[in-house]
């Protein structure tokens, strides 16, 4: 028999403490004969029923002492004899009415809750075997109770309405066997048979089997957990769950073979045998708790109370509080089975304080799985327990910024101080925290778990990015961030991360440290290897850079160290910033000192950007001039770069016309230079001493029939003409006269036929030139001499048409004749004819002479038509 205080667990849960109620002292006195028979409890009233009649009335008072735990103190009321010397089988109360139900000896009488006094109608009802209440009643009447009784009668039920002084049989049923035990909820009885258990619509008659078992062997349980859901006592040793629709929507419990009793108290299943009380989780079906009770025979539950008695003594079962227990899970690293049960305490709660219970709890899940490394866990459960994140940032020791105002919440959901005494100093757990957080923090940066905080998120990124020397590091310092300039300039000069240093000094506009910091990493004052092409990079800020001074500041820096390479400051500059800002002669002015940036600037100005200014255009030319000469001078032979300089003069003479012609003439007088000399002539209209050059001095016979298409580029055709005429008298000059000469007249005259005069031509050939020598030239003069007949044809036959339709319209207006009086009014002027002229329109609109004049001198007057 239980020992009168709180047995030990048999399992980790905790869930209730077993507390008494009634001592046996106080219920039997000396009566060792006397046992209890039944139990009822309605508010802070409890009923015993005993083994000799009577019934006692107990007022139960309950304190809760400092440690927490729960007792009750019963004061006797009075108790009554009914007059049977049968047991009290069951009590009922109904409150509404005031009125509890006994059941004794076959009987059910109708005794007042606080006299235990029959009621003076002597009101019963008889033949019953057992009695349940139906909690979800099909009347609407408050002031009467349904009552489903088993009767004596074989394989009968009864249904009863009980009013405060009589009662009322509204159904009798009959079923397929012997009923051993009913509930019901609204018209539905949930019955256990002799062989099984059904679901039994009183109402309509329509019933539903649910599973067999043996009444021999098993104590049939029914017990109502629910709206329209039972609690049965299955095979196997299983709780089964039922509803009235014959079907289970929760997976059974395992409990003892022999079990006597059961009850609910949500989310827990608690079943009696005969040593032990067990406790059962609802939400996943595990075993939580074990109390052992001997000689145990009655549990039920009143409203959330559960109660259980031996045959001497009454006991309560004192639930810990949901949240206790909760946290004694999370204690014993129970994760899955805390988060089961505050899911399943939703019902119990109300809405907002659930919610903040469960994000705390979430988040404590979180800790816990963190601490074992299950990182893709501990993610999700600080999501979902919308964490604040700098909880978990605090653990890892100087990543919060010095000037947060942070403080961990209370009580703590963890037990750690930091990240050491989480990993014990194991570097390799510490390593995989770290990069585990670096994940995190970068995942919920931009999301709104970040709002608020921003600041400490991304300084602890960059914290960790600098220690671990991770390539993000840049990719969060060059986008949009919220690192705090002074702790993260420590860090990084902490971790001699200088380039990214001057990211964040650049980030936080200072640009001139910014830059003079990376000039110190080229110079090599400091060092820092994360770009090997870092004066490149400095060029390239300082292109874009829209701060003069600093871009002033570092030109000869960038000159000294690479001319080609840093005039790349002022010559691939945004276009409208080179137009508003940078004086093209301030740089100029610059350069002087870097005659190969002087160069590539001027390139940039003449070329990109096309400037018509005179002196960019001769100064260029010089510099190549001066090149090519220089390189003339020396001992070397050509090389590429005289070439390619060479090719830019040319290049720049044939398609400059603003550089000054004759200075440059006079520059490359006896220097060797015949082709430039040629191009300068070409450009002064001296085209025979240009031709005369490139033909006897240069024997360049191409580029004389192209420096013929370039000078008559755009120009009309008789000026073209005239160029080849005389390169051809040129080649066809007696004197000096050389089969060469005559293969590139012939050559020229074949390629370009349609540019001679075919006739003047003839009569400059010498008369010893076959017909089959200039074959395609003859040819093509003959095609285009056709081609300009025809088209003079052609013309001439639509000039024939156009005057031929003029004339027909002109015949037609003449043949109509035309009325006009002094009535008639101008359709312009709206003024009547003084005389007979007037001009008259296609449309048939009559005008003065003088309207139709200033009509054609003034077109935005009004318009009668559109043609004379």
């Amino acid at each position: 028999m239980f020992c009168g205080r709180p047995a030990a667990d048999m399992m980790s849960t905790k869930a209730f403490t077993l507390v008494s109620a009634i001592e046996p002292e106080l219920l039997m006195g000396d009566k060792e004969r006397v046992n209890i028979e039944c139990v009822e409890c309605c508010g802070k009233n409890l009923y015993v029923g005993t083994s000799d009649g009577f019934i006692y009335h107990f007022l139960l008072e309950e304190r809760t002492l400092p440690a927490g735990t729960a007792t009750f103190t019963a004061t006797k009321q009075l108790h009554k004899h009914l007059g049977f010397k049968k047991p009290v089988s069951e009590l009922r109360a109904a409150s509404a009415l005031n009125r509890l139900l006994v059941l004794c000896d076959n009987s059910i009488t109708l005794v007042n809750m606080q006299s235990l006094e029959p009621v003076p109608s002597g009101a019963r009802i008889k033949g019953a075997l057992s009695l349940a209440l139906n909690e979800n009643p099909v009347s609407a009447d408050p002031f009467c109770v349904e009552v489903c009784i088993i009767s004596v009668k074989r394989r009968t039920i009864q249904v009863f309405v009980v009013y405060e002084d009589r009662v009322q049989i509204v159904r009798e049923v009959s079923t397929p066997e012997q009923p051993l035990a009913v509930a019901v909820d609204g018209h539905f009885l949930c019955l256990a048979l002799t062989t099984q258990y059904i679901i039994l619509n009183y109402n309509t008659g329509a019933s539903q089997d649910l599973f067999p078992y043996c009444s021999e062997e098993k104590h049939p349980i029914v017990k109502r957990i629910g709206r329209q859901e039972f609690l049965l006592a299955g095979p196997g040793g299983l709780g089964m769950f039922a509803t009235v629709a014959g079907i289970s929507q929760r997976a059974p419990v395992r409990w003892s073979e022999n079990v006597l009793g059961a009850a609910v108290c949500f989310p827990y299943v608690i079943a009696l045998d005969q040593e032990f009380i067990t406790v059962h989780s609802m939400l996943d079906q595990q075993q939580k708790q074990t109390l052992p009770f001997k000689e145990g025979h009655i549990l039920q539950d009143f409203e959330g109370r559960v109660i259980v008695a031996t045959s001497k003594g009454v006991y309560i079962l004192v639930p810990l509080p949901l949240e206790k227990q909760i946290q004694d899970l999370l204690a014993s690293r129970r994760v899955e089975e805390a988060l089961v049960l505050a899911k399943g305490a939703r019902r119990n709660i109300p809405k907002e304080k659930f919610q903040v219970m469960y994000r705390r709890i979430l988040q404590q899940a979180g800790f816990i799985q963190f601490a074992q490394l299950q990182f893709l866990e501990a993610k999700e459960l600080f999501r979902s327990g919308q964490l604040d994140v700098r909880e978990l940032i605090s653990l890892y020791p100087f990543l919060l910024p010095t000037c947060s105002s942070f403080t961990r919440s209370h009580p703590p959901l963890h037990e750690y101080a930091d990240l050491n005494q989480l990993t014990q100093g194991d570097q390799e757990k510490m390593g995989k925290c770290k990069r585990f957080l670096m994940s995190y923090l970068n995942e919920v940066r931009s999301t709104e778990v970040a709002n608020g905080y921003k600041e400490d998120i991304d300084t602890a990124l960059l914290k960790l990015y600098a220690e671990a020397d991770h390539d993000s590091l840049l990719d969060l310092l060059v986008t949009e961030n919220s690192c705090l300039l002074t702790d993260s300039a420590a860090w990084l000069e902490k971790h001699k991360k200088y380039f990214a240093l001057g990211l964040l000094y650049h980030y936080n506009n200072q640009d001139a440290a910014a830059v003079q910091l990376w000039v110190d990493i080229v110079n090599g004052d400091i060092q820092d290897s994360t770009r090997a092409d870092l004066y490149e990079y400095i060029v390239d800020f300082l292109t874009y850079s829209s701060d003069q001074e600093l871009v002033w500041k570092y030109a000869d820096w960038v000159l000294q160290k690479s001319e080609e390479v840093g005039v790349q400051v002022f010559t691939k500059r945004p276009l409208d910033e080179q137009q508003n800002s940078f004086n093209p002669e301030d740089i100029l002015s610059c350069l002087q000192k870097y005659p190969k940036a002087l160069v590539k600037y001027l390139e940039h100005l003449v070329i990109d950007r096309r400037l018509q200014k005179e002196e960019y255009h001769t100064h260029l030319a010089v510099l190549y001039l001066d090149a090519v000469l220089q390189h003339r001078a020396g001992t070397s032979g050509k090389g590429s770069e005289v070439t390619e300089t060479q090719a830019k003069l040319r290049r720049l003479l044939q398609k400059s016309d603003l550089y000054r012609v004759h200075f440059l003439m006079e520059r490359v007088q006896g220097a060797g230079l015949p082709m430039e000399r040629a191009i300068l002539h070409g450009k002064l209209e001296e085209h025979r001493k240009a031709l005369h050059i490139l033909v006897h001095e240069l024997r360049d016979f191409s580029g004389a029939q192209d420096y013929c298409l370039w000078r008559s580029e755009g120009r009309d055709p008789p000026y073209r003409q005239q160029l080849f005429h005389t390169l051809l008298a040129m080649y066809l000059s007696p004197s000096p006269s050389t089969p060469e000469l005559a293969m590139a007249a012939v050559d020229l005259l074949n390629q370009h036929a349609t540019e001679f005069d075919a006739a003047q031509v003839l009569q400059l050939l010498p008369g010893t030139w076959s017909v089959q020598l200039l074959c395609p030239f003859l040819t093509g003069a003959m095609r285009d001499s056709v081609h300009t007949r025809r088209t003079a044809q052609v013309a001439v036959g639509l000039a024939k048409s156009e005057n031929l339709i003029y004339k027909y319209d002109k015949m037609k207006l003449k043949g109509s004749s035309v009325r006009l009086s002094d009535k008639k009014l101008c359709q312009m002027c709206q003024n009547p004819f003084r005389e007979p002229v007037f001009v008259r329109y296609p449309n048939g609109g009559l005008v003065h002479t003088h309207c139709a004049a200033s009509r054609h001198m003034n077109p935005s007057s009004p318009n009668p038509g559109t043609r004379t």
